[in-house]
């Protein structure tokens, strides 16, 4: 009689744990955004606004509301991660972790929900740094193990001139995008399918042009690879967003829809 008391009660405990995850998968799918971008967020810390202030050209660009959910999703993101100094760098500021996690929300500020949460460590170096498994010196890199991996002195060029089509730390993240997007979490599969597929045609077959020689818009890198070609056009589509959109109105539409934003409209003061 106690065993059968004791499975009844596994079984009810087995049922009623199966009815909260699919409650709680149901209100993650319809309420995720809003959660993400209203509630579970504080205000930032002013040693993390004042950065974004003096050099986040896209954060200063944004309409004072979008500003706040902005400011509130970089708070969020520095939270989450654990920012580690490597090859001499004597510590992470408040001023650098601002920043990377401002390229994060840049990149992901179309996708409230996504935090790239995964990646939990980021790694900053003051320079370029050696790689003991490829023997060779790198600016920057993401481990599917959970790690992005960072040259300061590269990442502060990027937004210095953020017009020139270059930014370390855009090309880092949207290798983590992809990544993330791959890997069965809780942010599993946030990218549209049918407009990855899109891109992914339209990808390859920009590769085989610039393989069999024809100049195109993007930089040589971003032949290496599928992937190698997304980052560096995901630099493009936010420092040379005008004269991407002149070049392959296709290419740029399908990147906007992907990363559910246009540099060049709207959500802009």
């Amino acid at each position: 009689m106690a065993i059968g008391y004791l499975l009844l009660l596994l079984l009810a405990i087995y049922i009623l744990y199966n009815v909260f995850s699919s409650f709680s998968a149901i209100v993650r799918w319809y309420f995720g955004d809003y959660i993400n971008t209203v509630l579970l967020l504080r205000n930032i810390d002013q040693a993390y606004k004042t950065p974004l202030q003096k050099y986040h050209s896209y954060y200063q660009r944004l309409k004072p509301s979008d500003k706040e959910i902005f400011e509130k999703r970089v708070q969020k993101f520095i939270g989450q991660k654990q920012f580690i100094a490597r090859g001499g760098l004597p510590m992470v500021t408040d001023e650098m972790k601002s920043l990377i996690a401002g390229a994060a929300v840049q990149l992901t500020f179309g996708h409230p929900a996504i935090y790239l949460s995964h990646f939990k460590k980021i790694l900053i170096y003051p320079d370029d740094y050696y790689s003991a498994i490829s023997k060779q010196y790198h600016q920057g890199e993401v481990n599917a193990g959970g790690i992005i991996v960072l040259s300061w002195k590269n990442f502060v060029k990027g937004y210095i001139d953020d017009n020139d089509g270059r930014n370390l730390g855009l090309h880092e993240m949207a290798h983590a995008l992809r990544l993330e997007n791959a890997i069965r979490n809780e942010e599993y599969g946030f990218l549209d399918q049918k407009t990855l597929a899109c891109w992914t045609g339209l990808c390859y077959d920009e590769i085989e042009q610039m393989n069999s020689g024809n100049v195109g818009f993007l930089r040589d890198y971003a032949a290496t690879n599928s992937q190698e070609f997304f980052a560096v056009a995901v630099e493009l589509f936010f420092e040379k967003s005008k004269e991407f959109r002149d070049w392959h109105p296709q290419m740029y539409a399908t990147l906007a829809k992907m990363l559910n934003q246009d540099p060049l409209v709207v959500s802009h003061a």
